[in-house]
């Protein structure tokens, strides 16, 4: 090998010995995880193996340099890395790989994601935010590819805030913004969309982030020259190299078994990064992957001979190893040693960690089984139930599911009988739903008494003479409030900044808090997000402005599968409260009229989903938000920003209750249920029906998640005994899921006396022009004639037919 020690000056040869043992005991272990963990899965003790073999020694590199308060932002290969910085136990490697529950055995995720995918916890167990500069983080892995991207831009981005915004309370988040966000991701991933988008973000904006290309030359199956063009992802990215005249960014190449320049590229790459705030990419290549890309097939099924008798002999734990010998670090006897106790230590750690996952679901199964002996002992059933106990008997190693569902099934054979026993039986199967049903289902949402579900409303106040404005101003007068109350507090999105956004509701905002705080961005939705979501997990208050609710969907993936599982993936141990701004509904056209909110609200559980139906209530909503620690989509009105309302003497304190919705009008006949733009054609098709004697209830649903927590639409109906919901979402969507709130959740089926309606827009979005919106969403006339015919086949005397 043609490669030095690079010693530091102020160590010791004994030190650097015992350091780089140190590694290299770091980088077996973890091998050893990965083919132990392949034989688990393959045994059938794990469900799936995905490993981070072959890529241990640039890892070990990667950690040297890593600081606390730093992040990463990686892929779920990064196992090494989670130990060397002290972050992954042997024992928590396989208790991820067995999925275990118990969070204080998987601190990872507790089981909710694969092995693989890695988190430190960012708040405690109240909810409150750790000291994160005091800490090696990592953001919680997600398995999509390239997704872990956007949020990489956020993490480093943050630390430009906290370097050059004044007033922040940085205390648990930032020491002068020296913090670096580090990014991990496969070759092949790079062929991503979001891959481009967030490297193109990161150079324009100037961030301190170090991008890692683990380069094997596969993806999968597929070779490289079907991926990437040159078969080389730092080559095509030249063009970014910075230089005198231009920034951009600072391109390294190293090979990833060469574990002396391996150091001093990550050593080169951090100082650039945390000093100069210029992003770093570091093209590791001649990497290998041992056992292929998973469980889930061989690689000897698509790499010929030449490419395995070269990973063979290029595999970077065992060029680390030539490299110890040759170097005089070690021998061949000591390594032998150290490799031997290696096995020893990861086989009784893996032991350890399946019996802590056994434990549990053993000791459920003793109980059942003794609970049901007595069962069958009263009941006329009892040779069925015996078969069930023995069945449940011979399971040597269960899953917690095999004593419940046995239990249930016994529950079947004693529906007629009474005994104690049965009872018993019983309580034993709601007990344990109520204790195991959390671990899997817990931490959708803020669960603790700081859940904006419990922030107060506050309703706005007004002055006598208080004024009429557009609705824009109503906003923009609130977002400067927001901005000089929470320092932390910052917006950015397309046309966001110079202009004040396309409707003006952040007029000379940016010339007053800076170009850092309301900022302009380019068009990349995903990386908004991504900016969003980073900022947030390190303690700021990010509003990141998507132009159009259409344009969401540029953005909907790292919304469903990043910010609204990180919660629950981490089960309550990281946050991101980030507040989305968009716009939408009732406008002409197609591309600026959609409503995608059937989509959006089944895809974005785990956030909340609020529709003001004006300005005010938008204000309020972003108040409310601020003063709690979650996520959320607000979408104003697009055609409200210039009808007037009254300018609130309170600007800035009111609030807007989640999960609460408003009755705007009372009524005895029927309630209508909507949101947002379409309550002003409801509200004029209610006038128009109390004119032939029907007295509609309207109510203003404000919050669709979560959904009318007070159950107060159930009440109207019972005195209505009539229900209609208007949405302008295409049949099915919206509609479809307010009525199963209502009708299932809420059981107002027991108050109707008529077929619930829905009444939604038509199938395709909107033409272009006012005709187009008349025909294509509904119409007062629409709203009228609908609850008419209702009303008509109730009483067709008082209300003959229309048409």
């Amino acid at each position: 090998m043609q490669t030095k020690v690079n010693n530091k000056k102020d160590l010791s040869f004994e030190d650097f010995k015992t350091e780089v043992l140190k590694d290299y005991h770091i980088a077996v272990t973890s091998r050893e995880c990965s083919l132990l963990g392949r034989r688990e899965v393959l045994t059938g003790k794990a469900k799936f193996g995905i490993f981070g073999d072959g890529k241990e020694v640039p890892q070990l590199a990667m950690a040297k340099a890593f600081q606390n308060g730093d992040f990463r932002s990686g892929y779920y290969r990064d196992q090494t890395f989670m130990m060397a910085i002290g972050e992954l136990t042997i024992e928590q490697f396989f208790a991820g790989l067995y999925a275990n529950t118990d969070l204080s055995q998987e601190p990872m995720s507790a089981g909710r994601q694969m092995g693989g995918h890695f988190a430190t916890h960012s708040v405690d167990e109240n909810g409150n935010w750790k000291n994160l500069t005091k800490q090696k983080n990592s953001s919680s892995d997600i398995s999509p590819t390239a997704g872990q991207m956007p949020r990489l831009l956020g993490l480093a981005q943050a630390s430009k805030i906290y370097r050059n915004v004044k007033g922040i309370d940085t205390t648990n988040f930032s020491v002068n913004g020296n913090e670096i966000a580090w990014g991990t991701i496969g070759n092949a991933s790079t062929s991503e969309g979001l891959f481009f988008e967030t490297i193109n973000a990161a150079g324009v904006l100037q961030v301190p982030m170090v991008i890692s290309v683990w380069d094997d030359e596969y993806g999968i199956s597929v070779h490289a020259r079907h991926q990437t063009t040159k078969e080389n992802i730092s080559e095509i990215l030249k063009g970014f190299q910075r230089d005198k005249d231009n920034n951009g960014y600072e391109i390294l190449r190293v090979k990833g078994w060469d574990y002396a320049n391996l150091i001093a590229t990550y050593e080169e790459a951090a100082k650039i990064a945390r000093e100069e705030h210029v992003p770093v990419l570091i093209h590791v290549n001649e990497l290998t992957q041992p056992q292929g890309h998973s469980t889930s097939g061989s690689h000897e099924r698509y790499k010929d001979k030449d490419r395995l008798n070269w990973e063979a002999k290029n595999d970077c734990n065992l060029k680390m190893r030539e490299w110890l010998i040759e170097n005089s670090i070690a021998t061949d006897e000591e390594l032998q040693t150290i490799e031997k106790n290696i096995k020893k230590q990861v086989r009784e750690a893996k032991k350890a960690a399946w019996n802590n996952y056994l434990k549990p679901a053993l000791a459920e199964k003793e109980e059942l089984v003794n609970l049901l002996s007595n069962v069958a002992k009263s009941s006329a059933n009892k040779v069925f139930i015996e078969k069930i106990v023995n069945d449940l008997k011979a399971i040597g190693e269960p899953n917690r599911k095999d004593a419940v569902s046995a239990a249930r099934k016994a529950l079947r054979y004693v529906i007629s009988e009474n005994s104690t026993e049965k009872q018993q039986l019983l309580q034993w199967i709601d007990t344990f739903f109520t204790k195991v049903q959390p671990l899997y289902s817990s931490d959708l949402y803020n669960e603790s008494s700081s859940s904006a579900i419990h922030i107060k409303e506050i309703k706005p106040s007004y002055d006598a003479n208080a004024e009429d404005v557009d609705g824009r101003v109503v906003l923009r007068e609130n977002f400067d409030t927001i901005f000089n109350k929470y320092p932390e507090t910052l917006v950015f999105g397309e046309d966001a900044g110079n202009i004040g956004d396309v409707n003006q509701g952040l007029e000379g905002l940016q010339e007053k808090y800076g170009e850092l705080r309301v900022a302009d961005v380019g068009i990349r939705e995903a990386t908004i997000l991504g900016q969003g979501i980073g900022m947030a997990m390190r303690g700021l208050r990010p509003i990141a402005e998507i132009q159009y609710l259409d344009y969401i969907l540029y953005a909907l993936q790292i919304i469903s599968d990043d910010l609204a599982t990180l919660r629950y993936r981490t089960k309550g141990r990281q946050k991101a409260p980030l507040i989305i701004r968009t716009r939408g509904h009732r406008l002409e056209g197609i591309w600026h009229s959609g409503s995608q909110m059937g989509g959006v609200l089944n895809l974005v559980r785990g956030i909340h989903v609020l529709v003001p139906r004006d300005m005010t209530k938008a204000a309020g909503f972003y108040n409310t938000l601020l003063k709690s620690d979650e996520p959320a989509l607000i979408v104003e009105c697009l055609n409200g920003y210039r009808l007037k309302e009254k300018l609130p003497s309170n600007i800035g304190e009111f609030t807007t209750p989640i999960g609460v919705v408003e009755t705007i009008k009372e009524g005895a006949d029927i309630t209508l249920v909507s949101y947002g733009s379409t309550l002003r054609i409801v509200q004029q098709a209610a006038k128009e029906l109390a004119e032939v004697g029907i007295d509609a209830e309207i109510i203003d649903i404000q919050s669709l998640l979560p959904f009318d927590i007070n159950h107060d639409i159930v009440n109207s109906i019972k005195k209505t005994n009539r229900l209609m919901v208007i949405d302008e979402d295409v049949p099915g969507g919206a509609s479809a899921y307010i009525l199963d709130q209502i009708i299932n959740t809420q059981n107002a089926f027991k108050y109707l006396d008529s077929q619930p309606k829905t009444l939604a827009a038509k199938p395709h979005r909107p033409a272009y022009g006012t005709d187009g919106d008349y025909f294509s969403k509904p119409s007062t006339e629409d709203v009228f004639e609908a609850v008419y015919a209702v009303m008509h086949e109730s009483n067709p005397a008082n209300f003959p037919k229309l048409r």
